[in-house]
C-alpha cells in the first residue's frame, strides 16, 4: 500500500493482500475471475479493529481471503462516495448498516452480499468470517447466474435511491411548514433524558440548531425551548462528555448519555462548539470553551489544520483512557477529595461502565467550583500519564471547514480571539493544501509539500484559482489524490464565509465563492438539488446523491447554508436562486423526516425573512463593540464590520458612519432599514 490515511496503514502488515479502491484491483479480479471483498472502516471504529485482529491478522483466514478473492480496502472518510454507494446496498440487502462494512463485488463493482463485522468464530446466530467467505466462493464458481441476478437487482435499487432522491421534492416549495417538522420532533423526544429516540443517541447538533433558530419564528411553543434546552443539559452533563478534558464522544450507547462509544470525533465537536456557543447561557459558553481548547489542544496539527479522530481504545481496551474507579479518584486526589469527586461525578463501587469503572458525569455542578477544577485539574494531569488513544492525523477537508466555522462562532461570541486566529490557520491549510494542490495534481506535479509550495509561489499568489477544485484530504501538509465531494465544497465554503465575517478580509469572500462556483458547475443536478460527486469524478455503479443529515451536515445542506450567506454577503441573486431550488428539491425529507433535515431546516428558517444582513461601519470602540455584540446574537444572522464603506465586500459597500458614529445597517436581500447607532435600537 503507499496509502496516506492511517486507516489503510494500520492494515498495511496484514497478511491479507490488501488493494486500495482502484480500476487495477477489479481489473485483477476479471483476470483471475474471482470476486472483489470490499472492506470499508475507518481508524476510530472500535469494531474495525476487532475484526481485523480476528481475521485480518490470522493467516489462515487471510490465506483463503488471497486466493479466492482480490480484496480492497477503502477508508470511509476518505472515500465518502464509495462507502455511500454500498452503505446504501449493505441496507438495503440487510435491513441496517455501520462499520466495518463488508461488500462482495463482481468485476464492474455491482454488489451481491453485503454485511459489517462477521466474528470470527460462530456467534449468537451469526455464521463465522470464514464460513461466508467459503460460501460466497462457491456461489461464485457454482452459482454464477444466480449471483448475477441478484446484482443486477441491487444495481437497479440504488439507481432507484439516487433517482428517488431528487424527485421526492421536485415538485417541492423550499418554504418549510416549520409548525409540522417542530410536532413531528416533539413526537420523538425523549422528555426526560433529552435528545431524540431511544439508544444509541447521537448528538443531534443540526436538529437543535433548527429548533434554537424556530424559537424566534414560533415565539410562544414552549415545545421548543424545552427540546433545546434539555438535549444540551443532559449531553454537558453525561458521561458522553469528558467532564475533566472537554469534547464530546461520538454517541452514547443509553438513554441517558452515561456511557459513550468513546471515540472523539473532529466533526462532532466542531459543530457542538459552534452550537453551544450561540446559547448565550453560562452552560454553553463553559462547554463552547472547554470544547474548543480541547479540540485545539488535542486534534490540531503542526500545518496548522485538525485532525480527524481520536481512537475509542487505549491498550487494546474500550475506554480504558477515560473511566475511573473510585479508588482511583482516591490514589490521585486523597481520601477527602477523592470521595468527595466520586459522589460529584457519579463514579460508583458497581461502575457504570465495566469491570467497575465509570465514566464521569456532572449533573449538578457543585457550588464549591474553585473545589471542582482544582479535582479537574488534577485528574486531568494524572490522566495524561495513561497510554493516550490512537489519533486518526489525517485532515480531512468538509470536517476542518466545519471546525472552521466553530471556532469562528466562539471566538466571537466568547471574545477568544486565539480561536479565530486557529480558525484562520486552518483555513489557510486547506486553501494552500486543498485547493492549490488540485492545481498541482492537474498539472501533473502533485503532491508538492505545502510549506513547499507556500515558499515558492506565496500564499496570497495563489488568491484566485478559478475554478478551485478541493482535494479531500491531506496528512503532514500533502494531500491525498481523492477528489473532493459535495460537503467538502459546502463546508469548506462556509469557513471561508465565516472567515469574511470575522476578519473582514475579502480574500475569504473571493475564495469561497469561487469554490461555490465550482460546485454549482459540477454537482448540481438537473432539478436543482445536487449530486455528492462531481459530473467528473470516478463512475461508480451509481452516482451518489443523498440530502439527508447524518453526523455531520449533508452536502446539500451545506451547500444551501454557503450559498445564502454568499447572497447576503455580495448581493448575487444566482446564489439565493441555487439555494432555494436545492431546498425544494429536499422539501419531503425536511417535512416528513426532520431528524435527519436538521441543516435544512435552520436554513429554511432563517430564509423565510431573511437572513438578516447587518452591516456594522465606524471607528473601533465601545459602541461599535455593543452593536456588534447584538448582532451577532441574532440568529442566522450575517455580519460584517469595518471602519468605513468597501467596495470589497459588497454588502458594506456604501455604508457610512452617522454623525461620526459607528453604524449598524440591518437589511434583508440589500434592503436595508435606517441605519442605527445603539444596540437597542436594532431591529
Amino acid at each position: 500500500m503507499s496509502a496516506t490515511s492511517p486507516y489503510l496503514l494500520q492494515h498495511a502488515q496484514n497478511p491479507v493482500d490488501w488493494w486500495e479502491w482502484a480500476s487495477d484491483a477489479f481489473e485483477e479480479a476479471r483476470r483471475r475471475d474471482v470476486p472483489v471483498l470490499l472492506s470499508v472502516g475507518y481508524a476510530a471504529c472500535h469494531w474495525c479493529h476487532v475484526m481485523a485482529h480476528e481475521s485480518f491478522e490470522d493467516t489462515a483466514t487471510a490465506a483463503y481471503m488471497n486466493e479466492h478473492f482480490v480484496n480492497i480496502k477503502v477508508d470511509r472518510e476518505e472515500r465518502p462516495d464509495v462507502d455511500a454507494v454500498y452503505m446504501a446496498a449493505t441496507t438495503a440487502m440487510t435491513g441496517s448498516g455501520g462499520w466495518p462494512m463488508t461488500v462482495v463485488l463482481d468485476h464492474d463493482g455491482n454488489p451481491f452480499f453485503a454485511g459489517t463485522y462477521f466474528p470470527d468464530m460462530p456467534r449468537h446466530g451469526q455464521p463465522a468470517f470464514t464460513q461466508v467467505l467459503q460460501a460466497l466462493s462457491e456461489a461464485w464458481t457454482q452459482r454464477r447466474s444466480e449471483i448475477g441476478a441478484v446484482a443486477e437487482n441491487v444495481r437497479q435499487h440504488l439507481a432507484s435511491i439516487s433517482g428517488a432522491a431528487g424527485a421526492a421534492g421536485a415538485a417541492g416549495n423550499w418554504q418549510v411548514d416549520v409548525d409540522a417538522a417542530v410536532e413531528t420532533l416533539a413526537g420523538e423526544f425523549d422528555p426526560m433524558a433529552g435528545g431524540f429516540g431511544g439508544a444509541p443517541k447521537f448528538p443531534p447538533s443540526m436538529v437543535l440548531e433548527f429548533l434554537r433558530r424556530a424559537a424566534g419564528a414560533l415565539g410562544a411553543d414552549s415545545r421548543v425551548s424545552h427540546m433545546l434546552s434539555r438535549t444540551v443539559a443532559s449531553m454537558a452533563g453525561g458521561g458522553i462528555y469528558d467532564q475533566i478534558g472537554g469534547g464530546f464522544a461520538r454517541y452514547a450507547v443509553d438513554r441517558g448519555w452515561v456511557v459513550p462509544h468513546f471515540e472523539k470525533m473532529l466533526y462532532d465537536n466542531a459543530q457542538l462548539i459552534g452550537l453551544y456557543a450561540r446559547l448565550g447561557t453560562e452552560l454553553g459558553d463553559r462547554i463552547a470553551r472547554e470544547s474548543a481548547d480541547w479540540m485545539i489542544r488535542e486534534l490540531g496539527t503542526a500545518e496548522g489544520g485538525f485532525a480527524s479522530a481520536l481512537d475509542a481504545d487505549s491498550e487494546g481496551v474500550e475506554g480504558k483512557f477515560y473511566v475511573w474507579t473510585p479508588a482511583e479518584l482516591v490514589d490521585v486526589l486523597g481520601a477527602e477529595d477523592g470521595a468527595w469527586a466520586a459522589e460529584v461525578f457519579e463514579v460508583t463501587e458497581a461502575g457504570t461502565f465495566e469491570e467497575g469503572a465509570s465514566t464521569l458525569q456532572l449533573r449538578h455542578r457543585p457550588e464549591d467550583t474553585e473545589r471542582l477544577e482544582s479535582v479537574k485539574a488534577r485528574l486531568l494531569a494524572a490522566r495524561a500519564d495513561r497510554v493516550r488513544p490512537a489519533r486518526d492525523d489525517k485532515v480531512v477537508a468538509a470536517w476542518n471547514g466545519l471546525a472552521i466555522s466553530g471556532l469562528v462562532d466562539a471566538g466571537l461570541l466568547l471574545g477568544e480571539p486565539g480561536y479565530v486566529d486557529a480558525a484562520v490557520a486552518a483555513a489557510a491549510l486547506l486553501w494552500r493544501a486543498h485547493v492549490c494542490s488540485s492545481r498541482y495534481a492537474a498539472e501533473g506535479t502533485h503532491p508538492v509539500r505545502s510549506s513547499t509550495r507556500e515558499a515558492t509561489v506565496g500564499l496570497h499568489t495563489l488568491t484566485n484559482i478559478h475554478p478551485a477544485r478541493l482535494l479531500r484530504v491531506s496528512r503532514d501538509g500533502v494531500a491525498g489524490a481523492h477528489a473532493g465531494v459535495l460537503e467538502d465544497y459546502g463546508c469548506v465554503a462556509s469557513a471561508f464565509l465565516s472567515l469574511t465575517q470575522a476578519t473582514g478580509d475579502a480574500t475569504w469572500l473571493d475564495r469561497a465563492t469561487s469554490l461555490l462556483d465550482t460546485a454549482l458547475t459540477h454537482f448540481r443536478a438537473e432539478d436543482g438539488g445536487f449530486y455528492d460527486t462531481a459530473d467528473d469524478a470516478e463512475a461508480l455503479v451509481t452516482r451518489p446523491r443523498d440530502p439527508s443529515d447524518n453526523a455531520s451536515p449533508s452536502g446539500t445542506s451545506a451547500m444551501v447554508h454557503a450559498l445564502v450567506t454568499a447572497h447576503a454577503l455580495t448581493g448575487e441573486g444566482r446564489y439565493r436562486t441555487a439555494a432555494e431550488e436545492a431546498l425544494a428539491a429536499t422539501s419531503n425529507l425536511m417535512t416528513k423526516a426532520p431528524r435527519f433535515a436538521g441543516w435544512s431546516l435552520a436554513a429554511a428558517v432563517t430564509m423565510a425573512d431573511g437572513p438578516l444582513e447587518i452591516a456594522i461601519v465606524g471607528p473601533a470602540g465601545p459602541d461599535r463593540d455593543a452593536l456588534e455584540a447584538a448582532a451577532r446574537r441574532k440568529p442566522g444572522a450575517v455580519v460584517v464590520v469595518a471602519d468605513e464603506a468597501r467596495d470589497d465586500i459588497p454588502l458594506l459597500s456604501g455604508r457610512t458612519p452617522v454623525d461620526g458614529k459607528a453604524a449598524a445597517y440591518v437589511c434583508r436581500g440589500f434592503v436595508c432599514e435606517r441605519p442605527v447607532t445603539t444596540a437597542e435600537a436594532m431591529p
